[in-house]
């Protein structure tokens, strides 16, 4: 049995603990049924009300479920006890819009001016759609879910613009339908797909090289299907080259302790 695998049989409680001992340290697909997780982007205080309307101005790919005060790192509209520093498997450090380096945990860059900003993730949509019979290939595969850069245009948020990034799932026919009308119950975890067919119609040249994620097998008499995702927030981020900005390595996403399908505000302006 994989890392991965044992991963699976723990809770949510169970899996932030060994996040934060280091103990694991792999992408979270499949894992904590039942928990949001939650793509999260940390930055400067000076660019955090810029960011959070570029976000509000573009719910499909960047749906905010969880915002953080200045300088605390903290989620308690998410959970009582997370702490940003340390819950994540992995992080990323991006410099003046470079990826600088990638690490698990992040208490040693903390500064009194970050903001944390919690979105949703399509996690949630997915264990909806496998509970309805709907494979997931990454998932079977054991991969992180291919996301490729589009030219679907965003509603710019201060310095904060330029195109959607979407992540793709390879479906049978009869199942496009009703991956449709599923994931459309679940607006912060980016709803309904933005794309079904041709992926060069939006831009994308090549299944088999996504820029971020894992490629997957498309099998004959299968559809890709693109949904929202919420890398676009990081793609924003990057183009504006600001000083510092952290988020979640591609896959490794914050496990809160929300229910996924709950219908209840879970952040305060």
């Amino acid at each position: 049995m994989t890392v991965h695998q044992t991963a699976r049989l723990g809770t949510g409680d169970d899996l932030r603990t060994a996040i934060r001992s280091g103990a694991f340290t792999g992408h979270t697909a499949g894992l904590a049924p039942g928990r949001l997780q939650c793509n999260i982007a940390i930055l400067p205080a000076k660019f955090a009300l810029d960011f959070l309307r570029f976000c509000l101005r573009n719910p499909k790919p960047c749906p905010i479920v969880g915002v953080g005060e200045t300088g605390d790192p903290t989620l308690p509209t998410l959970g009582p006890d997370i702490d940003i520093r340390h819950d994540l498997p992995r992080y990323r450090l991006y410099r003046d819009g470079h990826l600088a380096e990638e690490v698990t945990d992040i208490a040693a860059h903390w500064r009194d001016d970050m903001v944390t900003v919690a979105l949703g993730c399509s996690f949630t949509f997915e264990r909806a759609l496998m509970a309805a019979g709907i494979p997931m290939r990454h998932v079977e595969q054991n991969r992180t879910v291919p996301m490729y850069r589009t030219d679907l245009a965003l509603e710019r948020g201060g310095v904060f613009g330029g195109t959607m990034v979407v992540s793709m799932r390879p479906l049978r026919g009869p199942d496009v339908p009703r991956a449709v009308e599923i994931s459309a119950r679940y607006p912060l975890a980016h709803g309904a797909p933005v794309h079904v067919g041709d992926p060069a119609a939006i831009g994308i040249g090549a299944l088999e090289r996504p820029e971020w994620g894992d490629a997957v097998d498309v099998a004959p008499g299968e559809t890709p299907v693109f949904w929202a995702c919420g890398v676009t927030s990081q793609n924003a981020l990057l183009s504006a080259a600001i000083p510092l900005v952290i988020t979640h390595a591609p896959g490794h996403m914050l496990i809160s302790d929300i229910d996924e399908n709950s219908d209840q505000p879970i952040w305060k302006a």
